[in-house]
């Protein structure tokens, strides 16, 4: 850390530019808020992860004090952080979860303590390491969400692309405007169901693979009479992937310990049935964020509108509804929102397109 702002070789303090200290208590703003959103977030939590954002904001308190030093009887009134690290804050105190440490992460990488030349290199070396310390964070999140996240995220994008293809291929046929609605809606309840069942399908099945994995209680019984020379409990951990050296330590220290059915069982596979979910959360959240997404693009018929400007319109509420959930998975894989919402508009405006076409196509072919 450094003890004062710039001091020459002579001896005496440089006297710091204005723009230099507006960017010292900018810098202040932004490491007080950072450590009040790691606050907030702390409250929200208990055990070994409260500890960690406590930590993180005890450092950044650090970080702040850096800056207070440069600034000596300069600081004057406190500033407001960015409008990020703002909104951040409001999430953190309001919602917490994997939502916010996702955003978190992605506030910590943008950090400019490399290149800020009164920054110290391990001020910039902390930004970096507590992004990978919220990343962690985030993971455990990200991990209990990945099932029931990944249904309905498929859901919604199946229902909103499916629906909307269906529809504007119906539509561009000339049939009436009852006919497309009616379509729409049967198309909603029939891609829901089905979306429900083969998620349900989906998961039950992965679930039943998982548990094929698990030792026998049999198997855990005679471990107290294996022959410990020839130690084939060995064999148990060469076949689940483990070197022949390093299954041997593994089982001497099994019979040398062991208490439990839980010895022998393979590595991972508490966090790997966390990942796949519940099979009826899966389907419940697949059924409905299809039906939520197919409604999109039955809207405009809903509401009256008819013809061409009720296909308009529902191809830009289905437009708005892809980029709104493309921007979320970015945001909560810790990418770019801009970029996976783009992504999620380009693809499915143009296979909602290419069904448009097909259909022009089929009813000048019917007329």
């Amino acid at each position: 850390m450094t003890t004062g702002p710039h001091p020459d070789a002579a001896g005496p303090a440089r006297v710091p530019t204005r723009r230099e200290v507006r960017r010292w208590r900018r810098n202040l703003a932004d490491e007080r808020a950072e450590a009040s959103v790691y606050r907030d977030l702390a409250r929200r939590r208990d055990g070994e992860e409260r500890e960690i954002l406590l930590a993180l904001a005890e450092a950044e308190g650090r970080h702040e004090a850096h800056w207070l030093e440069l600034l000596g009887d300069r600081a004057g009134r406190p500033l407001k952080g960015h409008w990020r690290t703002r909104v951040l804050g409001l999430l953190a105190r309001r919602l917490g979860g994997v939502f916010v440490l996702a955003l978190a992460q992605q506030a910590e990488s943008r950090s400019t303590y490399d290149v800020d030349v009164d920054a110290t290199p391990a001020m910039a070396a902390d930004e970096r390491i507590h992004g990978e310390v919220v990343r962690g964070l985030a993971t455990r999140g990200r991990t209990r969400i990945s099932g029931t996240f990944r249904a309905a995220v498929f859901g919604a994008n199946d229902g909103l692309v499916s629906n909307l293809a269906l529809i504007l291929g119906i539509g561009a046929t000339g049939v009436a405007s009852s006919t497309v609605f009616l379509t729409g809606l049967a198309g909603l309840l029939a891609g829901a169901l089905s979306m429900g069942a083969g998620e349900y399908v989906s998961v039950r099945s992965q679930r039943e693979l998982l548990e094929a994995s698990d030792p026998s209680p049999e198997a855990a019984a005679a471990l107290p009479h294996l022959d410990v020379d020839a130690n084939e409990l060995a064999l148990v951990y060469r076949a689940r992937g483990q070197s022949a050296e390093a299954a041997r330590e593994h089982a001497d220290r099994v019979l040398a310990t062991y208490t439990a059915r839980t010895v022998i069982a393979p590595q991972g596979a508490a966090a790997e049935r966390e990942a796949v979910g519940s099979a009826w959360g899966a389907a419940a959240s697949s059924f409905c964020f299809f039906a939520s997404g197919a409604l999109v693009p039955v809207l405009p018929y809903l509401f009256g509108l008819e013809g061409p400007a009720a296909l308009v319109l529902g191809c830009v509420l289905v437009g708005l509804a892809l980029c709104a959930t493309g921007a979320t998975v970015g945001v909560l894989s810790g990418a770019s929102p801009v970029r996976r919402a783009g992504r999620q508009l380009l693809i499915g405006l143009g296979a909602a397109g290419v069904t448009y076409v097909l259909g022009l196509l089929f009813g000048a072919t019917v007329s």
